[in-house]
């Protein structure tokens, strides 16, 4: 019979499991996304469905992100099922359905990492590469990390980019940040291990670090015919 393991194997064995380089990785690419000031990112996402049989089926779904700090956001996101378009100006934020020709417009004094968060936790208004906006600050999930590893390097485009995956509660996932000194995230995947079918996003990240856009892009002008509507927060649990 083998001998019991030591007490505290166990914890120096999860340790071990993440790799201080990779984690440096993550507070190096939230150190430089928090330095920029004006941007623009767009992503194209390949997301999986998984059907009571277990086939998957794939949908696909674009999104750009207009953004300037401390306060200003303008997101669209569109596929073929829907559309929704996002205005932040500093103080109001909008939520606008095209297809509908509804919005809803709530006042909000907050930074763009703030209204991230609060558009989740209030309204469960997903904002696209939310998590983007949570590196490099207070809230960036480091502590509950269960593995981490470089996987080496890949071409995402023409960009070389240092490789790294993640192991997170029931999430696996992975990210590729170029390696030429400005560590921009251009590849996501996030594989939910809860589900037996191991439905995975894929998430394809181009940035414009000089974009052209002007401060009138973040307030909203309702169309011809809109209708205003009230936004709902969740109820408390």
């Amino acid at each position: 019979m083998p001998s019991a393991a030591p007490a505290g194997s166990t914890a120096s064995t999860a340790a071990d499991a993440v790799n201080p380089g990779a984690i440096q990785a993550l507070k190096d690419m939230g150190a430089f996304l928090q330095s920029l000031k004006r941007y623009h990112v767009s992503t194209e996402l390949t997301g999986e469905v998984v059907l009571a049989d277990g086939q998957k089926l794939q949908h696909s779904a674009h999104a750009d992100i207009d953004v300037q700090r401390p306060n200003r956001l303008r997101a669209r996101m569109f596929s073929a099922r829907n559309e929704r378009e996002i205005y932040f100006n500093g103080k109001l934020a909008t939520v606008f359905l095209p297809a509908q020709n509804y919005y809803s417009s709530v006042e909000f004094g907050g930074s763009v990492d703030e209204l991230v968060t609060k558009m989740k936790e209030r309204y469960d208004i997903e904002i696209p590469l939310s998590d983007l906006f949570l590196w490099g600050t207070a809230a960036a999930p480091l502590d509950k990390i269960d593995s981490a590893m470089n996987a080496g390097q890949d071409f995402i485009g023409n960009d070389l980019c240092n490789h790294f995956a993640f192991r997170q509660g029931d999430y696996d996932w992975q990210i590729w940040i170029t390696a030429d000194g400005r560590p921009l995230p251009r590849k996501l995947v996030i594989i939910n291990r809860a589900d037996e079918a191991r439905p995975q996003s894929v998430h394809l990240i181009n940035w414009n670090v000089s974009p052209g856009f002007n401060d009138a892009v973040f307030t909203f002008a309702p169309p011809k015919g809109a209708t205003k509507v009230e936004l709902h927060e969740l109820e408390a649990k």
